[in-house]
């Protein structure tokens, strides 16, 4: 079932991957993880992967081993616009509004 966040803006690729990363924003991600989390196929998250991380949404953290680690970048402003979009739509759901 898709979330009330997908239902708002659209099921596309990015809005996907930024789903999964605003509900982690505290961790780090490989692309395998940000790919199995937001339910999109590599192939997909490729594609989308780029201008996200060009437009500094998503900026790499660390590398462990052979696998780069990337996060959603907090201090971008239209990351901040959509979490908390994301923290008032999750809100009104829990609180049934």
């Amino acid at each position: 079932m898709k979330s009330l966040f997908i239902k708002s803006l659209d099921n596309t690729p990015k809005i996907r991957v930024l789903e999964f990363l605003i509900e982690g924003r505290e961790l780090d991600y490989s692309i395998s993880d940000i790919a199995e989390g937001a339910e999109i196929g590599r192939t997909t998250l490729f594609r989308a992967f780029d201008d996200l991380v060009k437009s500094g949404v998503i900026v790499p953290t660390r590398q462990i081993g052979n696998a780069k680690l990337f996060r959603l970048n907090k201090s971008n402003s239209f990351v901040r616009k959509m979490v908390e979009l994301f923290d008032e739509v999750i809100m009104k759901k829990r609180v049934g509004v």
